[in-house]
């Protein structure tokens, strides 16, 4: 299938899932992630969920970042310029929803994306060689080629793979992990 129509697809998916669904495979992604090779790393670049959209909820996450002592960065994003802004998540970090319900700081302490060492990256689907489909936007495409080289790209899905999704252009920056409630996918 194409990229839009795995959006479709994975979007219906997703809205036919309950919350305690969603809260339970969300917890289990969390304790998978816990057994990734990440942990000396720093900077941790984190999503947080579009509630509306039902996407995986890394409020587990963020504690497991919290309680390891790790920096956790989260973004802001400009819808004309498709960039976003990343800022350290503290204690006095003020979050607010945006007109996409996407919550985002207001502002705070700015982080630039070469500081950045593990990226927890939202999607819609993914595929055995790494590719992922998002909401098309190119966000992220676009965060990926200011990052270092070396950045650690991690994808968070309810469901497993598809085979191949067409349509991949050379530009699609693919995933190092993608960590889904049953098991890790490495590429």
């Amino acid at each position: 299938m194409n990229k839009k129509e795995l959006r479709l697809e994975y979007k219906a998916r997703r809205q036919k899932l309950t919350f305690d669904e969603t809260e339970q495979m969300s917890l289990a992604i969390a304790n998978k992630v816990l057994s990734l090779d990440i942990w000396e790393k720093n900077y941790f670049h984190i999503f947080l969920p579009i509630e509306e959209q039902k996407e995986v909820n890394t409020e587990y996450i963020l504690h497991l970042l919290s309680g390891k002592d790790k920096e956790t960065v989260i973004s802001k994003s400009d819808f004309q310029t498709r960039h976003m802004t990343h800022f350290l998540l503290t204690d006095s970090t003020k979050i607010r929803k945006n007109q996409y319900n996407i919550p985002e700081p207001v502002d705070g302490i700015e982080v630039p994306p070469t500081k950045i060492d593990v990226v927890f990256v939202p999607l819609l689907a993914f595929d055995r060689q790494g590719h992922r489909v998002g909401y098309g936007k190119g966000f992220y495409d676009l965060f990926f080629s200011g990052c270092r080289e070396d950045v650690i790209k991690v994808g968070l899905s309810y469901f497993g793979p598809e085979n191949t999704i067409d349509g991949i252009f050379d530009w699609d920056v693919r995933l190092d992990f993608c960590v889904t409630p049953d098991r890790i996918y490495e590429f």
